[in-house]
């Protein structure tokens, strides 16, 4: 596959780089890893196999040979040679048609999965792309126009192409699941304190669970800076930098708050308040500058029962793939 245009930031990703934050190399990977692991499952591959987090405006891909794609995540409005395809299926692709994205219609990432996966080395056990470190991904950085991508795996599938550039297989992934696991656009953000919780006011405390805050326009994959009511603590004393993670919510000094995101450096020195829970963290890599968002505090077992809810979802997913997938080859 070739890029034939560029998008604004298009990077390979994976599910994570672990093991090595006492290095102070970061975990990355992708933004909405519910929304990558689908796209993989979609087109048979292991969670875990390397996607393209595109944003917009996207990459348009030229596919030199025969593929089965799926995207999901954010809708974009994808296309094959302009003729519109639908997000959570499985597509055939013929060889020498492009992949385009029309419009941002909602979110802010989607993700593009290859059967077989994409032909990437992997560095320190992960394709995640470490912008910082120019490293793992492709080369290091993001996608630039006339780039190739071989693929790890071919097929030959004109016979069910019969000369068309493609044709949508007939299974869907459900990206919804069993409620409240899954919040629609808008509701809350559900949390557990963190370790430094209780140094917050009464009042700010209040305020971070009643009052609306709003992605700032200073937000990236490293974090998601929040205007909202200033919060302030019962005192201030300095602390001892220790360990973040995907979701962490920090103090400011200033009163304002930042959500550690994908690409967070391995350890802050900022009050910890709270965390974002791990199914919560797809919703929140969706929205973009300017969206308000709001808190609901939880507890830990809540939040541990709704990860697995999520984990069964993809598990069933995948044997139901699996099935499809080796259905449509014998046919």
């Amino acid at each position: 596959m070739k890029i034939i245009k560029a998008g604004i930031l298009d990077t390979v990703q994976d599910m994570g780089r672990y093991g090595h934050q006492h290095l102070g190399i970061n975990p990355g990977g992708a933004m909405d890893r519910f929304a990558a692991c689908i796209a993989n499952l979609l087109v048979g591959n292991d969670m875990d196999e390397a996607v393209i987090e595109l944003h917009f405006p996207a990459s348009a891909v030229l596919f030199e040979k025969e593929s089965i794609i799926a995207i999901t995540g954010a809708d974009f409005v994808p296309s094959i040679n302009g003729e519109l395809i639908p997000l959570l299926h499985p597509v055939v692709v013929n060889k020498n048609s492009v992949l385009h994205f029309q419009k941002a219609e909602n979110g802010t990432r989607c993700y593009l999965a290859v059967a077989g996966g994409l032909e990437i080395t992997k560095w320190l056990n992960s394709y995640s792309t470490n912008l910082k470190a120019a490293a793992g991904g492709y080369n290091g950085r993001a996608f630039i126009k006339n780039d190739v991508v071989n693929l790890k795996k071919e097929f030959s599938l004109l016979s069910d192409l019969h000369e068309k550039d493609f044709m949508v297989l007939p299974w869907k992934a459900n990206d919804k699941y069993e409620e409240p696991a899954s919040p629609e656009p808008g509701e809350s953000i559900h949390v557990i304190s963190g370790h430094e919780w209780n140094i917050l006011h009464d009042a700010s405390k209040n305020s971070f669970l009643n009052q609306p805050f709003i992605i700032s326009a200073v937000s990236d994959r490293m974090g998601y800076r929040l205007n909202g009511p200033a919060l302030h603590a019962v005192k201030y004393e300095e602390l001892v930098s220790s360990p973040v993670s995907f979701g962490t919510i920090q103090l400011l000094p200033d009163g304002q708050l930042i959500i550690l995101m994908a690409d967070h450096q391995t350890t802050g020195g900022y009050p910890k308040i709270a965390h974002v829970i791990t199914v919560n963290l797809t919703q929140l890599a969706q929205k973009k500058p300017g969206e308000k968002i709001s808190f609901k505090k939880t507890d830990q077992q809540t939040a541990e029962n709704l990860f697995l809810l999520q984990q069964q979802h993809l598990l069933q997913l995948e044997n139901a793939c699996k099935f499809k997938l080796e259905e449509f080859f014998k046919e």
